[in-house]
């Protein structure tokens, strides 16, 4: 108990989850939106309940709601979802030198809560990779902002979805808040050619059945993403310039 108090009461703690209550707005709308997408696509509510919280992400959920009401086969569900959430592996290999040094079930637990802007934010606030004091409380603390932000939205979408009338266009505010979201992890001309990819994959994939152009735009987007990263690597200094 006390362990858990020093952790409210330290600094980082709470600037962490003050820096990520400015995003905790588009956050939430996406969350409605997905929870009452759950319920409307025929899941129910215990299962649509037992997804958010197990599968924390977001575009996991909206990727493969429509194959799983479109009855597709499970190995496409789950070859969409995987292929969404590759961008998680990048994140895990970048937050490795910041948590490497923590046990296995400390990292376990902080890879449940990995999510995309806590990445953006965490980055912002420990540019240099290495461990430093207050990072994981600094994570934490956006934890705690991201996780509330999105989960008690989408269960009371669940919860709630059957009142909610279909004709008020939540699709569009879904929509909108995804790309208030996006908007704000395009930081350089690298994740902005990488984006314009993944939106003309997915445009010209768009007849693709159960929604594969999705996998298609991701699958794009990543190989240009490995590609620019490739190239602007520096050369492997020659052994005599090593040499003073």
């Amino acid at each position: 108990m006390s362990e858990l108090s020093a952790l409210w009461r330290h600094p980082e703690f709470r600037r962490g989850a003050r820096d990520m209550s400015g995003i905790g707005l588009g956050l939430a709308a996406w969350g409605l939106v997905t929870g009452v997408a759950m319920v409307k696509s025929g899941l129910g509510v215990p299962l649509s309940l037992f997804m958010s919280l197990v599968v924390f992400s977001g575009s996991s959920q909206l990727a493969s709601l429509p194959l799983i009401a479109a009855g597709a086969p499970i190995w496409v569900v789950w070859a969409t979802a995987f292929c969404v959430n590759l961008r998680f592996v990048i994140f895990s290999a970048q937050w490795r030198p910041y948590f490497g040094h923590l046990p296995r079930r400390q990292r376990l637990a902080l890879g449940y809560f990995t999510a995309d802007l806590n990445y953006v934010v965490f980055m912002r606030r420990f540019p240099r990779p290495q461990p430093e004091p207050g990072q994981t409380q600094y994570f934490l603390g956006g934890v705690v902002t991201n996780w509330g932000a999105w989960q008690v939205p989408a269960i009371a979408g669940i919860v709630l979805a059957d009142a909610v009338p279909t004709h008020w266009g939540l699709g569009f505010a879904g929509v909108l808040a995804l790309l208030a979201l996006i908007y704000s992890l395009l930081s350089d001309r690298k994740t902005w050619l990488a984006a314009a990819v993944a939106g003309s994959a997915a445009v010209a994939a768009f007849a693709l059945p159960l929604k594969l152009n999705i996998v298609v735009a991701i699958a794009a987007a990543v190989a240009v993403g490995l590609l620019i990263d490739h190239g602007t690597r520096p050369p492997p200094m020659r052994a005599a310039e090593e040499r003073p």
